[in-house]
């Protein structure tokens, strides 16, 4: 039998993840014996092994790897096909709302940018009802892979655009954001090098992945908190050239000579046939 249950995909990748079939079950509200034999029922249906189980706990196996792979991948396109048809039936309903397209970006960048590409789609005929979904560091890939999100602005080095479609909008610098009182603000330049070692201004670290990368600098978690922290003088960032919009007065931005250039796309599903959408990428092509 080659079809896979929602459940036994949850079941697994709960275990899978846990690596301890009593922290899975607790986090699946679920006895312990009854999530025992639906593994067990799992590995006999496919002819694998997906578990080792030994006296040092639970590990995948290479099959069980490549199951955690796709089972989550499949259960993302399951969520994201029940949000997007509810979108999409709202709008088939008498009197119900016009079709209505979620768009995920990273929260405080790119306003101007943000600001002609609605105000042109706006104008067009049968233009549907945007969302603009604030998020998180490279948080819009998962948003797209879910169904949180139909459409994302995104930016190259800092996220794949692996299995989505996209267009390119605009490319620009970087800048570092630092107190504007301190002396390298004065400055007409910077490097990276020169950046990295300020030991009263560590860089600030933002999670990925759940997990922040080591180093001096505050946990950042959100934009404001960024924002109170660089005017404190307790932390600087680097980020693209667009982020000026946001600065305060007791902020100054500096340009980062050696720092990659950022690439802004307009991203969506590759699978997506979604009328609304495609309107909404035409829009984009033109700006």
């Amino acid at each position: 039998m080659d079809t896979l249950e929602t459940r036994e995909l949850r079941y697994f990748i709960a275990v899978a993840e846990e690596l301890h079939f009593g922290r899975a079950a607790e986090r699946l509200g679920i006895a312990q014996p009854p999530l025992s034999r639906a593994i067990q029922q799992l590995e006999r249906r496919l002819g694998v092994v997906l578990l080792a189980r030994n006296r040092r706990g639970v590990s995948l196996t290479r099959a069980g790897e490549i199951l955690l792979q796709e089972g989550r991948a499949a259960l993302d396109a399951t969520t994201a096909a029940v949000r997007r048809t509810r979108r999409a039936g709202g709008a088939d309903s008498p009197g119900g709302p016009r079709d209505r397209l979620v768009l995920a970006l990273k929260a405080g960048v790119f306003h101007e940018l943000l600001n002609k590409l609605l105000d042109a789609y706006a104008a067009e005929p049968g233009a549907a009802e945007i969302e603009v979904l604030p998020s998180g560091l490279c948080e819009q890939e998962g948003m797209l892979r879910d169904g949180r999100a139909d459409v994302a602005l995104m930016h190259t080095p800092f996220n794949s655009l692996a299995g989505f479609d996209s267009i390119e909008l605009m490319t620009e610098g970087q800048v570092a954001i630092l107190p504007a009182r301190h002396p390298l603000a004065a400055r007409k330049t910077l490097s990276l090098a020169e950046i990295s070692d300020v030991p009263e201004l560590p860089l600030a670290r933002w999670p990925r992945h759940d997990t922040y990368p080591p180093g001096p600098g505050p946990e950042i978690h959100d934009q404001t908190q960024l924002a109170q922290l660089i005017a404190l003088g307790r932390t600087m960032a680097v980020f693209p050239e667009s982020a000026r919009t946001w600065l305060w007065d007791e902020h100054a931005a500096v340009p980062v000579s050696d720092a990659p250039v950022v690439t802004t796309h307009i991203v969506w599903p590759a699978h997506s046939r979604s009328r609304v959408l495609a309107g909404l990428i035409r829009t984009a092509s033109r700006l």
